[in-house]
């Protein structure tokens, strides 16, 4: 009897930044690396597959026929150097991402095959070519239609995610002059099918869902409805999540869309405020926040609260414009408004913006020795020159305005208010669970967390917290 044949090993590397490594420490409410269990299932059944997460385990060498990795432009510092290892030792390695995407030309010089955008028109040609001994430099993939999309292999993700991930959109028609969404995912919104959708849901164990799509509302009446009908399917189906996603300040445009988010498990949303600053939205091009009106968003966050939904908002610090006086302003705005939980970073050009471009261009960045200098730009470091401030003073009136944000006494009371303005108290624990989460981020995990059942004397083990927070 023939002897089976031996499958070729594929090793997929989740790389954490070996900088700052706050996050590591509630790893459990992150979410996992969506692209490589999607590289996974692309991947022939002749193949084994294993994924090694760094947000997990730090990274041991294990044996390969073929290493891929994906990374942010954080990360890619780190990333280079794992494929070190194993191109010293005859391995390929192929880098995917964002940051490979974006910088094409200089991650050729640190791998052996880079795939430009995303994977799945590219992958079963460089499998082929790999197997063949022809693996090219450059793999360029197309903007599909974004239909019969394969589910990630999920059963390889790391044991300890409490959150699953889930993509119903991709690409932006917005041209926000700090992201680079659009660049890489295309300005057009691209939908899955509904019913695609729904089933893919159906096949996830965990409870808690985040919608990594850059705007899951969408944009116009037409991705509304859609929206509307994925909610519906949810209910109908009987799909019992509690779920977080991503949306901009039309979210709350239509109460119909509040109702049945709410209805089908939606605890917390993101928005992408940046800004209280009329002028500042016009610099950085966020047109539709300009649209909805900057008096108009206590109106939207009362609409969300109203239907038991928490607003996580995000703002940025360190715009072109800002001064010391503009952020500390950002701040009592944010700590008086009805904003349940924050996100508070620094302005960073990402490779593949406007931003990135613009600065490049007039020599504003100052840490621009790459690759090792890729991983400051985290969003917590000032990584370029501003005109209003020393990066000195910069960072010292930026660490002002988070001791601000995050201390004890704010924390407190927007758990409170979230209680009391949306009447959920699941969403008062997501929320608190998320300032804690942005707190251990921008200190790095080295001042003490802040434990929820001690300041509010809850008691962590009963049937209620279990159930409701994402730090169980």
């Amino acid at each position: 009897m023939a002897s089976k044949r031996k499958k070729k090993k594929l090793l997929l590397i989740n790389p954490l930044s070996t900088n700052r490594q706050g996050l590591i420490l509630h790893s459990h409410v992150i979410y996992p690396p969506i692209g490589l269990g999607i590289v996974a299932t692309l991947t022939p059944e002749d193949w084994d597959v294993e994924i090694l997460d760094e947000n997990f385990e730090r990274f041991v060498y294990r044996e390969a026929d073929l290493v891929g990795i994906t990374t942010l432009t954080s990360s890619v510092t780190r990333a280079y150097e794992l494929a070190d290892i194993y191109r010293e030792k005859g391995i390929p390695t192929v880098l995917g991402g964002i940051h490979a995407s974006m910088m094409t030309d200089e991650a050729v010089l640190y791998v052996d095959a880079v795939v430009n955008g995303e994977v799945e028109s590219v992958w079963k040609q460089l499998i082929e070519d790999f197997e063949k001994g022809q693996l090219q430099k450059v793999y360029k993939g197309k903007l599909l239609p974004f239909e019969n999309a394969v589910y990630p292999a999920r059963h390889l993700f790391h044991e300890k995610y409490q959150f699953a991930s889930i993509q119903t959109t991709r690409g932006c028609p917005m041209k926000c002059d700090f992201c680079s969404v659009h660049t890489f995912n295309g300005n057009k919104y691209r939908e899955r099918p509904v019913e695609e959708v729904l089933d893919e849901l159906e096949t996830i164990r965990h409870e808690k869902i985040y919608f990594v799509d850059d705007n899951l509302i969408g944009y116009g009446k037409k991705s509304e409805r859609r929206a509307i009908a994925l909610f519906k399917g949810m209910l109908e189906r009987g799909i019992r999540k509690q779920w977080f996603c991503s949306a901009s300040m039309n979210f709350a445009d239509n109460e119909e869309v509040l109702e049945l988010a709410a209805r089908s498990g939606c605890v917390m949303v993101l928005l992408g405020i940046e800004s209280e600053r009329v002028e500042q939205l016009e610099e950085t091009n966020k047109k539709l926040n300009i649209k909805i009106g900057i008096d108009h968003y206590d109106e939207v966050f009362a609409k969300i609260h109203k239907y038991g939904i928490s607003v996580l908002g995000a703002f940025i610090y360190g715009l072109e414009s800002d001064t010391p006086e503009t952020m500390a302003s950002r701040t009592e705005y944010i700590n008086n408004a009805a904003i349940d939980a924050v996100q508070a970073t620094i302005l960073t050009p990402l490779p593949g913006t406007g931003l990135f471009n613009r600065m490049s261009t007039e020599k504003k960045i100052v840490f621009n020795n790459y690759p090792e200098d890729w991983q400051l730009y985290d969003f917590v470091d000032v990584v370029f020159n501003h005109k209003n401030m020393s990066r000195e003073v910069f960072m010292s009136e930026v660490r002002k305005n988070w001791d601000a944000l995050y201390n004890d006494k704010i924390l407190k009371k927007k758990f409170l208010r979230t209680l009391k303005q949306t009447k959920n108290p699941i969403a008062a624990i997501w929320s608190y669970g998320s300032n804690l989460q942005y707190f251990n981020l921008v200190y790095e995990g080295m001042q003490p967390m802040k434990n929820l059942e001690d300041i509010f004397g809850l008691d962590k083990n009963s049937k209620e917290f279990r159930k409701s927070s994402p730090y169980r």
